[in-house]
């Protein structure tokens, strides 16, 4: 055990490769982008470390102002960048709005059946009654209901 000690105390660029990389798994394995930023601080303070060999303290010190800054900006900056702006593809009702569809059966007070999707939905309009065969499309959804509008032609 003293061997790996001495050997990262001569060579500190390997702890922070090692830390860097202990984060990077734990990141990859939670997927939550907050071990991101300190496993790229961790790479950066190895690089300087390794270069300029300042000592544990000033590495320490780096390493946590780096994570800090980093992950600030990050959230700050890069969030409203990353955030999806149409609906999230693995929810498949939310897919749906904006999609065009075929009325299958007539509404009655203001419920009905439409073909969206390839598939079969139960619908509610509050227009006018589309007739069978009209093409609606979704501009809603309440549950699994489909709020839809029809399309003039």
């Amino acid at each position: 055990m003293g061997a790996i000690a001495g050997f990262y105390a001569l060579h500190p660029f390997w702890l922070w490769l090692a830390v860097a990389a202990l984060c990077l798994a734990v990141e990859v394995s939670t997927g939550t982008g907050w071990l991101l930023w300190p496993a790229a601080s961790a790479f950066v303070v190895g690089l300087i470390a390794q270069a300029l060999h300042p000592g544990v303290a000033p590495e320490i010190g780096l390493f946590a102002v780096l994570t800090i800054a980093s992950t600030y900006l990050a959230r700050r900056f890069l969030r409203p960048v990353l955030e999806p702006k149409s609906p999230d593809l693995n929810d498949p009702l939310q897919r749906l709005i904006g999609q065009r569809g075929q009325v299958l059966s007539t509404f009655e007070q203001g419920r009905g059946r439409v073909f969206v999707d390839g598939k079969d939905w139960p619908a509610e309009t509050e227009e006018p009654i589309p007739a069978i065969s009209q093409e609606v499309v979704v501009i809603g959804l309440d549950g699994a209901v489909l709020k839809v509008r029809k399309i003039p032609t």
